[in-house]
């Protein structure tokens, strides 16, 4: 049960989301013992308060859903998360300019974050996959990878699809062993995160967490 827990970072990024809310989802998460909480910028603080003295690590998103904030805002971004208490950031690329062909903007974009998280926090990089071409998810994948990120992600969950076993396949083909790769967007059950981790996703970024926890204590018992 750990091993599956350990796997998924519990999320709850919606705008919505009350004080009451993410108190909940930091108790599930010690609990639980998923990877991390993974939170909006404004809830980092609060969420380091609560996970205090666990295991279980704080996650941040910049420029976070849509990519478009300048490369030196989404490092100030980071920065404060990571002053905050976040171990971990979840950046979303330039996908316009990816889809533009503008690489070195891509990589620009990414070494900032990168530069001003290391050695504190893990980077990883968003893709949103369900808006690019193969072609493009290769480059975003050797990018991510040049620039030292940590991890590629699938999607934010706000986009117009989540993650797929074929682009996880792919992505893993891509950065190989040493990166980790979150698949996120659209997985909430057990036999998703199975598939997931299949296809080479050695994480998972979920709202679902619980219910795919006790999915897996009930197939056991």
């Amino acid at each position: 049960m750990s091993g599956i827990a350990g796997l998924i970072d519990h999320t709850l990024l919606k705008p919505e989301a009350t004080e009451a809310d993410i108190r909940r989802v930091c108790a599930e998460a010690r609990e639980y013992g998923f990877a991390s909480v993974c939170v909006n910028p404004y809830w980092v603080e609060l969420v380091a308060k609560e996970l205090a003295g666990s295991q279980v690590k704080v996650c941040s998103v910049v420029g976070f859903p849509l990519g478009a904030s300048p490369p030196h805002l989404k490092a100030v971004e980071a920065n404060a998360a990571i002053d905050s208490g976040a171990r971990e950031v979840d950046m979303v690329i330039n996908i316009g300019e990816l889809r533009g062909g503008n690489l070195e903007k891509v990589r620009s974009d990414i070494d900032m974050v990168v530069y001003r998280a290391h050695p504190k926090a893990v980077v990883k990089v968003i893709l949103e996959t369900a808006l690019l071409t193969d072609e493009q998810k290769v480059a975003a994948c050797e990018i991510a990878k040049k620039a030292g990120a940590d991890f590629v992600k699938t999607s934010t969950g706000f986009g117009p699809g989540g993650a797929t076993v074929r682009d996880v396949e792919l992505m893993r083909r891509m950065v190989g062993p040493e990166m980790g790769v979150k698949a996120s967007g659209g997985i909430r059950t057990l036999e998703d995160l199975n598939a997931m981790v299949a296809a080479g996703a050695n994480r998972i970024g979920t709202s679902s967490g619980v219910k795919i926890v006790e999915a897996a204590r009930g197939h056991s018992a």
